[in-house]
């Protein structure tokens, strides 16, 4: 295999390049991720918030449903009577 000089010259300048860019991305990087976790615990409040609030509503239909079967007992024990 020769030596191609354009070759180990692009790759000299992409290894130079990359280790003068690598401190300068660190930032960039880190608002990414902050921001990313940001947006994960957002979602995830808001899905608790929405489990929370769909579990209330089936106890208070639940609730509704024997009131209301309570109701037509009540009423058949005193047609009964």
């Amino acid at each position: 295999m020769r030596f191609h000089l354009p070759s180990y010259l692009l790759g000299v300048a992409t290894g130079a390049s990359g280790a003068a860019i690598v401190p300068r991305l660190r930032p960039v990087v880190m608002e990414i991720a902050s921001g990313c976790y940001r947006l994960v615990d957002a979602v995830t409040f808001r899905a608790a918030r929405a489990r929370e609030n769909f579990s209330d509503f089936l106890a208070e239909a639940h609730a509704r449903a024997r009131d209301g079967a309570q109701r037509r007992i009540g009423r058949r024990e005193r047609a009964h009577a």
